[in-house]
């Protein structure tokens, strides 16, 4: 009887030691595939951005201005965001400082004014602190035609860069067809290679397309909020016009 459960209990480990060997097997597998599949995306990341780099050098000269072109939008859109961040004071502050001001709570207007962020409360501040002089209308005027300009500073770059970067674009498609139709010798294989050339040159004008197609969209977002600003200004600045004159100066 013990060699009976002797031989059942090596049965037992034997098959345990089977079941485990299995399992660590399954776990190397699934190791090795998990590998081999970041070891593939990384290669195929890096395949991706050999041919991107090749593709732009086919392009020719023509894409590092082009290259420059969108670093510069690019820049432009971050300070942009930064300085309209700082000095817009939202909509929600123009629109709660004409009610108070239609109702005539100046102190509540005043308050509201000197706890607010950005330019439109600042001209608003020196209004309320008697720092206009007798002529508010042209005070406001005044410092809000400075406001705007300075947030219209760099828009008129992003302007140019929409018309600039297609031409630039079709300068280097045209460029590269010229030197693809130079080689026009009537031989074995040169259709290939002036065919080639011709692809090669197109990718100068999508990229100036794709840089242009940027600097609207940005230059369009800009533009859109100036003009919000602008309309909270003016509704501001008209309600000044009911306050009296003792409460503003």
């Amino acid at each position: 009887s013990s060699d009976v459960c002797s031989s059942d209990l090596r049965k037992e480990i034997v098959k345990k030691i089977r079941k485990g060997a299995v399992a660590t097997r399954r776990l190397l597998l699934i190791l090795y595939l998990h590998s081999t599949r970041q070891q593939a995306g990384q290669e195929g990341i890096l395949e991706a951005i050999l041919q991107g780099f090749q593709l732009f050098q086919a392009g020719g000269s023509v894409m590092y201005l082009l290259l420059a072109c969108s670093l510069f939008v690019g820049y432009i859109g971050i300070e942009r965001a930064i300085f309209y961040g700082d000095m817009d004071a939202g909509k929600a502050f123009a629109e709660q400082f004409y009610t108070q001001m239609k109702l005539r709570r100046y102190d509540q207007a005043q308050r509201l004014a000197m706890d607010g962020r950005g330019g439109l409360p600042l001209i608003l501040q020196d209004v309320f602190q008697h720092q206009a002089g007798p002529d508010v209308k042209a005070f406001v005027e005044m410092q809000s035609g400075i406001f705007v300009a300075k947030l219209r500073r760099r828009l008129y770059y992003l302007s140019v860069i929409v018309t600039m970067a297609p031409l630039l674009g079709l300068l280097g498609t045209i460029s590269g067809m010229i030197r693809s139709f130079s080689i026009l010798n009537v031989q074995s294989g040169q259709a290939v290679a002036i065919t080639g050339g011709v692809g090669e040159a197109l990718i100068a004008t999508a990229f100036g397309l794709c840089v242009a197609i940027l600097a609207l969209a940005v230059h369009s977002y800009f533009t859109q909020r100036l003009d919000r600003i602008i309309t909270d200004m003016e509704m501001c600045f008209s309600a000044l016009e009911t306050m009296p004159v003792k409460a503003g100066q």
